[in-house]
Protein backbone atom coordinates (compact mmCIF):
# COMPACT_ATOMS: atom_id res chain seq x y z
CA UNK A 1 0.00 0.00 0.00
CA UNK A 2 1.01 3.07 -0.96
CA UNK A 3 0.14 6.63 0.38
CA UNK A 4 0.64 10.03 -1.24
CA UNK A 5 -0.06 13.66 0.65
CA UNK A 6 -1.10 16.20 -1.43
CA UNK A 7 -2.27 19.81 -2.40
CA UNK A 8 -4.05 20.60 -5.77
CA UNK A 9 -2.01 20.92 -8.61
CA UNK A 10 1.67 19.20 -8.64
CA UNK A 11 1.08 16.74 -6.98
CA UNK A 12 -2.09 15.34 -8.76
CA UNK A 13 0.22 15.61 -11.94
CA UNK A 14 2.37 12.92 -10.32
CA UNK A 15 -0.50 10.75 -9.38
CA UNK A 16 -1.77 11.08 -13.22
CA UNK A 17 1.47 9.41 -14.03
CA UNK A 18 1.43 6.78 -10.88
CA UNK A 19 -2.17 5.74 -11.63
CA UNK A 20 -0.75 4.70 -15.03
CA UNK A 21 2.30 2.95 -13.61
CA UNK A 22 0.78 1.27 -10.71
CA UNK A 23 -2.77 -0.35 -9.45
CA UNK A 24 -4.89 2.32 -8.40
CA UNK A 25 -6.10 0.12 -5.43
CA UNK A 26 -3.04 0.34 -4.10
CA UNK A 27 -3.23 4.29 -3.68
CA UNK A 28 -4.13 6.22 -0.62
CA UNK A 29 -4.47 10.01 -1.34
CA UNK A 30 -4.74 12.31 1.56
CA UNK A 31 -5.26 15.49 1.00
CA UNK A 32 -5.20 18.93 2.45
CA UNK A 33 -8.54 20.49 3.46
CA UNK A 34 -7.11 24.08 4.78
CA UNK A 35 -8.09 25.65 2.36
CA UNK A 36 -11.48 24.31 2.19
CA UNK A 37 -14.72 26.83 2.36
CA UNK A 38 -18.35 27.96 0.97
CA UNK A 39 -18.57 30.27 -1.96
CA UNK A 40 -21.94 30.71 -3.85
CA UNK A 41 -23.51 28.80 -1.31
CA UNK A 42 -21.63 25.53 -2.16
CA UNK A 43 -19.02 23.43 -0.21
CA UNK A 44 -15.75 24.05 -2.13
CA UNK A 45 -12.89 21.82 -1.46
CA UNK A 46 -10.48 22.56 -4.18
CA UNK A 47 -7.64 20.07 -3.89
CA UNK A 48 -9.73 17.27 -3.15
CA UNK A 49 -12.22 17.69 -6.24
CA UNK A 50 -8.82 18.13 -8.32
CA UNK A 51 -7.90 14.81 -6.51
CA UNK A 52 -11.18 13.19 -7.62
CA UNK A 53 -10.87 14.37 -11.04
CA UNK A 54 -7.67 13.03 -11.70
CA UNK A 55 -7.95 9.72 -10.79
CA UNK A 56 -11.69 9.62 -13.10
CA UNK A 57 -9.93 11.23 -15.98
CA UNK A 58 -12.14 13.95 -15.72
CA UNK A 59 -9.25 16.82 -14.85
CA UNK A 60 -8.66 19.88 -17.10
CA UNK A 61 -5.35 19.14 -17.10
CA UNK A 62 -4.57 22.66 -18.47
CA UNK A 63 -5.43 24.42 -15.36
CA UNK A 64 -5.74 21.89 -13.23
CA UNK A 65 -8.64 23.00 -11.53
CA UNK A 66 -12.16 21.61 -12.45
CA UNK A 67 -13.51 19.41 -15.11
CA UNK A 68 -11.90 19.01 -19.32
CA UNK A 69 -14.42 20.52 -21.41
CA UNK A 70 -16.45 22.11 -18.75
CA UNK A 71 -18.95 25.09 -19.52
CA UNK A 72 -19.95 28.24 -17.33
CA UNK A 73 -23.52 28.82 -18.05
CA UNK A 74 -24.00 29.07 -14.59
CA UNK A 75 -21.49 31.57 -13.72
CA UNK A 76 -21.64 33.51 -16.55
CA UNK A 77 -25.39 34.01 -16.02
CA UNK A 78 -24.94 35.15 -11.72
CA UNK A 79 -22.43 38.14 -13.16
CA UNK A 80 -25.05 39.75 -15.32
CA UNK A 81 -27.32 39.09 -11.98
CA UNK A 82 -24.37 41.42 -10.49
CA UNK A 83 -23.48 38.71 -8.66
CA UNK A 84 -19.92 37.86 -9.85
CA UNK A 85 -18.27 35.05 -8.29
CA UNK A 86 -14.86 35.11 -6.35
CA UNK A 87 -14.47 31.48 -7.95
CA UNK A 88 -15.02 31.07 -11.54
CA UNK A 89 -16.64 27.20 -11.47
CA UNK A 90 -17.75 25.31 -14.05
CA UNK A 91 -21.18 23.86 -14.59
CA UNK A 92 -19.86 20.06 -14.15
CA UNK A 93 -17.69 21.14 -11.64
CA UNK A 94 -20.52 22.92 -9.69
CA UNK A 95 -22.64 19.38 -9.53
CA UNK A 96 -20.34 17.88 -7.69
CA UNK A 97 -19.23 20.65 -4.93
CA UNK A 98 -23.46 20.95 -4.66
CA UNK A 99 -23.71 16.97 -4.19
CA UNK A 100 -20.82 17.28 -1.57
CA UNK A 101 -22.55 19.89 0.25
CA UNK A 102 -25.93 17.73 0.25
CA UNK A 103 -24.01 14.35 1.89
CA UNK A 104 -22.35 16.84 4.05
CA UNK A 105 -25.67 17.35 5.81
CA UNK A 106 -25.48 14.30 7.10
CA UNK A 107 -21.99 13.19 6.47
CA UNK A 108 -18.53 13.59 7.72
CA UNK A 109 -16.06 15.20 4.86
CA UNK A 110 -14.39 11.74 4.99
CA UNK A 111 -17.66 10.03 4.17
CA UNK A 112 -18.94 12.50 1.92
CA UNK A 113 -15.85 12.31 -0.13
CA UNK A 114 -15.73 7.72 -0.13
CA UNK A 115 -19.57 8.30 -1.51
CA UNK A 116 -18.47 10.74 -4.44
CA UNK A 117 -15.13 8.67 -5.81
CA UNK A 118 -16.92 5.34 -5.53
CA UNK A 119 -19.70 6.92 -7.79
CA UNK A 120 -16.92 8.28 -10.05
CA UNK A 121 -15.29 4.96 -10.25
CA UNK A 122 -12.37 5.69 -8.68
CA UNK A 123 -10.51 2.37 -6.97
CA UNK A 124 -7.67 4.56 -4.84
CA UNK A 125 -9.14 5.48 -1.53
CA UNK A 126 -9.42 9.00 -0.46
CA UNK A 127 -8.82 10.72 2.60
CA UNK A 128 -8.95 14.55 3.59
CA UNK A 129 -6.78 15.28 5.98
CA UNK A 130 -9.65 16.81 8.64
CA UNK A 131 -13.50 16.29 8.72
CA UNK A 132 -12.40 19.81 10.83
CA UNK A 133 -13.06 23.45 9.05
CA UNK A 134 -10.11 25.53 9.09
CA UNK A 135 -9.41 28.98 8.55
CA UNK A 136 -6.33 29.99 6.28
CA UNK A 137 -5.04 33.68 6.88
CA UNK A 138 -2.19 35.65 4.64
CA UNK A 139 -0.92 38.40 6.73
CA UNK A 140 0.35 40.83 4.05
CA UNK A 141 1.94 44.09 3.56
CA UNK A 142 -1.82 45.60 2.62
CA UNK A 143 -3.17 43.56 5.45
CA UNK A 144 -4.45 40.01 6.25
CA UNK A 145 -6.43 38.67 4.08
CA UNK A 146 -8.04 34.92 3.55
CA UNK A 147 -6.86 33.04 1.59
CA UNK A 148 -8.63 32.95 -1.97
CA UNK A 149 -8.51 36.74 -1.40
CA UNK A 150 -4.99 36.35 -1.66
CA UNK A 151 -4.92 33.92 -4.38
CA UNK A 152 -7.38 35.14 -6.74
CA UNK A 153 -8.95 38.85 -5.98
CA UNK A 154 -5.13 39.58 -5.45
CA UNK A 155 -3.29 37.43 -7.69
CA UNK A 156 -0.82 36.71 -5.11
CA UNK A 157 0.87 39.91 -5.56
CA UNK A 158 1.59 41.05 -1.84
CA UNK A 159 4.06 41.07 0.12
CA UNK A 160 3.31 37.76 2.95
CA UNK A 161 4.20 38.49 6.13
CA UNK A 162 3.05 35.21 7.88
CA UNK A 163 0.34 32.13 7.08
CA UNK A 164 -1.65 30.73 9.27
CA UNK A 165 -4.47 28.11 9.44
CA UNK A 166 -6.66 26.99 12.66
CA UNK A 167 -5.44 23.57 14.00
CA UNK A 168 -8.07 21.05 13.15
CA UNK A 169 -7.89 17.11 14.71
CA UNK A 170 -6.71 14.61 12.39
CA UNK A 171 -9.28 12.82 10.12
CA UNK A 172 -10.17 9.15 10.74
CA UNK A 173 -7.61 6.51 9.90
CA UNK A 174 -5.15 9.08 8.60
CA UNK A 175 -2.63 7.80 11.05
CA UNK A 176 -3.05 4.42 11.14
CA UNK A 177 -3.34 4.37 7.01
CA UNK A 178 0.35 5.88 6.97
CA UNK A 179 1.65 3.30 9.75
CA UNK A 180 0.75 0.70 7.38
CA UNK A 181 1.81 2.13 3.97
CA UNK A 182 5.02 0.51 2.19
CA UNK A 183 5.82 4.08 1.19
CA UNK A 184 4.41 7.28 1.91
CA UNK A 185 5.01 10.08 -1.15
CA UNK A 186 4.96 13.74 -0.19
CA UNK A 187 4.32 15.09 -3.72
CA UNK A 188 5.24 18.45 -5.53
CA UNK A 189 2.64 21.12 -3.60
CA UNK A 190 3.24 24.13 -1.79
CA UNK A 191 5.08 23.04 1.77
CA UNK A 192 3.70 25.86 3.76
CA UNK A 193 0.09 25.15 2.57
CA UNK A 194 -0.30 21.82 1.63
CA UNK A 195 2.01 19.98 3.04
CA UNK A 196 2.16 21.01 6.19
CA UNK A 197 -0.82 21.47 7.29
CA UNK A 198 -1.14 17.69 6.91
CA UNK A 199 2.62 16.67 8.51
CA UNK A 200 1.99 18.62 11.91
CA UNK A 201 -1.52 17.15 13.07
CA UNK A 202 -1.00 14.82 15.87
CA UNK A 203 0.34 12.16 15.31
CA UNK A 204 1.66 11.96 11.66
CA UNK A 205 4.64 13.12 12.44
CA UNK A 206 5.63 9.81 14.41
CA UNK A 207 4.18 8.02 11.80
CA UNK A 208 6.21 9.50 9.33
CA UNK A 209 9.14 8.77 11.11
CA UNK A 210 8.34 5.20 11.27
CA UNK A 211 7.37 4.59 7.57
CA UNK A 212 9.52 4.72 4.32
CA UNK A 213 9.39 8.42 3.02
CA UNK A 214 9.80 9.80 -0.71
CA UNK A 215 9.50 13.60 -0.85
CA UNK A 216 9.52 15.15 -4.27
CA UNK A 217 10.54 19.00 -4.59
CA UNK A 218 8.11 21.76 -5.93
CA UNK A 219 10.89 23.91 -6.25
CA UNK A 220 13.00 23.87 -9.49
CA UNK A 221 15.99 26.46 -9.20
CA UNK A 222 15.13 29.27 -6.54
CA UNK A 223 11.05 29.19 -7.86
CA UNK A 224 8.40 27.26 -7.43
CA UNK A 225 6.38 25.42 -10.61
CA UNK A 226 3.31 27.20 -9.46
CA UNK A 227 1.83 28.81 -7.05
CA UNK A 228 3.01 31.46 -4.17
CA UNK A 229 4.87 28.66 -2.42
CA UNK A 230 8.00 30.58 -2.65
CA UNK A 231 6.55 33.88 -1.23
CA UNK A 232 5.12 31.69 1.81
CA UNK A 233 8.33 30.17 2.22
CA UNK A 234 10.18 33.05 2.23
CA UNK A 235 7.29 35.01 4.81
CA UNK A 236 7.74 31.69 7.11
CA UNK A 237 11.44 31.71 6.98
CA UNK A 238 12.75 29.04 4.75
CA UNK A 239 15.05 29.06 2.11
CA UNK A 240 13.32 29.15 -1.36
CA UNK A 241 15.38 25.76 -2.85
CA UNK A 242 15.27 22.51 -3.29
CA UNK A 243 17.20 22.55 0.04
CA UNK A 244 14.60 24.66 1.85
CA UNK A 245 11.70 22.15 1.19
CA UNK A 246 14.63 19.22 1.91
CA UNK A 247 15.12 21.01 5.68
CA UNK A 248 11.34 21.23 6.28
CA UNK A 249 10.62 17.88 5.73
CA UNK A 250 14.31 16.30 6.94
CA UNK A 251 13.04 14.72 10.53
CA UNK A 252 11.00 12.51 8.09
CA UNK A 253 12.43 12.18 4.55
CA UNK A 254 14.47 8.76 3.40
CA UNK A 255 14.77 9.62 -0.33
CA UNK A 256 14.36 13.06 -1.69
CA UNK A 257 13.92 14.09 -5.44
CA UNK A 258 14.92 17.35 -6.85
CA UNK A 259 15.23 18.37 -10.44
CA UNK A 260 18.52 18.35 -12.73
CA UNK A 261 18.78 22.21 -12.34
CA UNK A 262 19.55 21.65 -8.61
CA UNK A 263 21.84 18.84 -9.14
CA UNK A 264 24.58 21.42 -7.85
CA UNK A 265 22.52 20.69 -4.56
CA UNK A 266 22.41 17.28 -3.82
CA UNK A 267 25.94 17.57 -1.65
CA UNK A 268 23.98 19.69 0.71
CA UNK A 269 20.98 17.65 0.52
CA UNK A 270 22.34 14.82 1.32
CA UNK A 271 24.28 16.25 4.39
CA UNK A 272 20.29 16.27 5.70
CA UNK A 273 18.53 13.59 3.55
CA UNK A 274 20.14 10.07 3.42
CA UNK A 275 19.49 9.70 -0.08
CA UNK A 276 19.00 12.22 -3.07
CA UNK A 277 18.06 11.28 -6.72
CA UNK A 278 18.23 13.83 -9.37
CA UNK A 279 15.42 13.90 -12.37
CA UNK A 280 13.26 15.80 -14.23
CA UNK A 281 10.81 17.13 -12.10
CA UNK A 282 8.83 19.21 -14.51
CA UNK A 283 5.74 17.27 -15.42
CA UNK A 284 5.15 19.04 -18.80
CA UNK A 285 3.19 15.91 -20.06
CA UNK A 286 1.99 12.46 -19.37
CA UNK A 287 5.76 10.94 -20.64
CA UNK A 288 7.48 13.15 -17.63
CA UNK A 289 4.70 12.08 -15.14
CA UNK A 290 5.11 8.70 -15.48
CA UNK A 291 8.85 8.90 -15.75
CA UNK A 292 9.11 10.80 -12.31
CA UNK A 293 6.61 8.11 -11.08
CA UNK A 294 8.84 5.22 -11.74
CA UNK A 295 11.76 7.57 -10.10
CA UNK A 296 9.40 7.51 -7.22
CA UNK A 297 8.48 4.10 -6.93
CA UNK A 298 12.10 2.98 -7.82
CA UNK A 299 10.68 1.20 -11.13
Amino acid sequence: MISILSGGTGTPKLIQGIKNIHSPEDLNIIVNTVENDYFSGVYVAADIDTVLYTLSDMINDETWYGINGDTFITNEKLAKLDCTELLRIGDLDRATKIQKTILMEKHTLTEAVDIQRKKMGIKSKILPMSDEHSKIVVKTDIGELEFHDFLIKHQTKPEVISVDYTKVNVGPKIVETIENSEMVIIGPSNPITSILPITTLKGVEKALKNSYVVGISPIIGDAPVSGPAGKFMTAMGHEVSSYGVASIYKNFLDKFIIDEVDKNLKDDIEEIVSEVIVANTNMKNIEDKENLAKVVLGK
